[in-house]
């Protein structure tokens, strides 16, 4: 690996259409569920539907999270900052906290 002082910039390229579709399927799986609890609700089986339900969001939540970070993750890249880059990037941060002025206690 190259130990020589490479800076990295990180880019996140996730869009809300990267995720449009699982929040869709998300929706219908909870509409289902919904569906499948006021089918299955009468006064004897109301505990059949209400256990429906959790067990179709405990089941459905693991595969959204999933989803969800792999997307995210396939979207994060690092590109290396060039040294002329690098150079503006350090002299502007010099600058600006050459303007900042020290905390002071209030009093």
């Amino acid at each position: 690996m190259n130990r020589e002082g490479t800076n990295y910039r990180m880019i996140c390229t996730l869009t809300f259409g990267d995720i449009y579709l699982q929040i869709i399927v998300w929706l219908i799986v909870i509409f289902l569920s919904l569906a499948t609890t006021l089918a299955l609700w009468s006064s004897t089986r109301q505990i059949y539907a209400l256990a429906t339900v959790g067990i179709i969001l405990v089941l459905s939540l693991p595969f959204l999270l999933f989803a969800f970070v792999t997307t995210l993750l396939n979207n994060i890249q690092f590109a290396p900052i060039e040294e002329k880059e690098t150079a503006s990037l350090s002299s502007s941060s010099k600058k600006k906290t050459a303007k900042q002025k020290p905390a002071q206690a209030a009093g």
